[in-house]
């Protein structure tokens, strides 16, 4: 097998490894992440219903400026105003993907529970 090959069989079996974790928790929405080499994206899922019931990305940010760890924090903070909003702010479970806890990821789930949510 290539290694290109091995790389992506590692990366899914990591994804449904989460994902296996996240099951358990039926009643919970999902807060999902996906951080891209361009922006970063965030939707919080009801996998009951399969609908996505609110989702942000940086692109959707005033003020675009600052490093991609600056600008995810800030993305953080307006997904917690958001959600609040729509009165959700607990009962969530935090999906970092393929991702490691670490960088842009940490630094958008840090403002998020600063915002209030509980994860």
């Amino acid at each position: 097998m290539s290694e290109i090959t091995i790389k992506k069989e590692r990366r899914m079996q990591r994804v449904q490894r989460i994902r296996k974790r996240l099951r358990d928790n039926v009643n919970a929405l999902r807060l999902s992440v996906f951080a891209s080499n361009q922006a970063m994206y965030a939707q919080l899922i009801n996998d009951t219903k399969g609908e996505t019931v609110l989702s942000v990305s940086t692109k959707d940010l005033k003020d675009g400026n600052g490093t991609k760890t600056e600008q995810s924090a800030k993305l953080g903070t307006l997904f917690a105003q958001k959600a609040k909003e729509k009165k959700i702010t607990d009962s969530l479970v935090f999906d970092k993907g393929r991702y490691k806890y670490h960088g842009r990821v940490k630094a958008f789930a840090q403002a998020a529970r600063e915002g209030g949510l509980k994860f």
